[in-house]
């Protein structure tokens, strides 16, 4: 697995050869866990009824075989979505490095929820269908990406589907306010997940239905490789 990643971070690094090495990762990852932990009440509050139904089919029907399938809700908050996989059925898996949001989300959808830190993932190999990351690995800097995604594809069992949604932008990153984002437009992120050794199955912009200029969220859904 070391060598696989080391091969994924290498390509990534070709194709973005400005992308820093050594930026100070934890202090990003702490200082953005800690605006959301101690915002967590209000965040729940704000972003409970929100639609996201097709970010959630978009996963399921991209995953192949038979239901129940194994979900891990990476980055899930309080745990909207994972209470939606778990009433669809399926085995859900919440993980977020915020521990207000941990407990949060075990008591609102009743899974189990693991805290780690995306710097820090432990997670099994080959084990999930579909990885969904909704808002999520937009909180990740370009330079940790190799890692991360590479530890997503070890994670899912081949032809495992990951999906993300995030906030789109134009390739630049950094604070806004207390939170830490990267903000990507399709072809650079396609660059950095297709590096990591995923194919790509589609992609669409969001909310639905309105001017491209008024769809600020990139959803993407990938596969493993067989």
């Amino acid at each position: 697995m070391k060598q696989a990643y080391l091969d994924i971070r290498r390509r990534i690094l070709r194709a973005h050869p400005t992308m820093a090495q050594d930026d100070d990762f934890r202090d990003i990852s702490e200082r953005t866990l800690h605006h959301y932990d101690i915002n967590a009440p209000r965040f729940f509050a704000g972003t409970v009824d929100h639609d996201v139904s097709q970010n959630i089919a978009a996963l399921l029907d991209a995953i192949e075989g038979a239901a129940p399938f194994t979900i891990l809700d990476l980055g899930c908050g309080p745990g909207r979505d994972l209470k939606t996989f778990s009433s669809m059925g399926h085995h859900a898996i919440g993980l977020d490095g915020s521990e207000k949001f941990v407990e949060m989300a075990e008591s609102h959808s009743g899974c189990e929820v693991w805290l780690q830190n995306f710097i820090d993932l432990d997670l099994p190999h080959d084990f999930f269908d579909g990885i969904y990351a909704n808002a999520s690995l937009f909180h990740v800097p370009r330079s940790l990406l190799p890692k991360v995604l590479g530890e997503l594809y070890a994670a899912l069992k081949p032809g495992g589907v990951l999906f993300s949604s995030n906030p789109r932008g134009n390739n630049e990153e950094g604070w806004n306010g207390p939170r830490w984002g990267s903000f990507h437009d399709y072809p650079a992120w396609a660059s950095f997940v297709t590096a990591a050794g995923f194919m790509p199955i589609n992609h669409y912009y969001r909310p639905a239905g309105l001017p491209r200029d008024q769809q600020p969220w990139l959803a993407s859904v990938w596969r493993k490789s067989v």
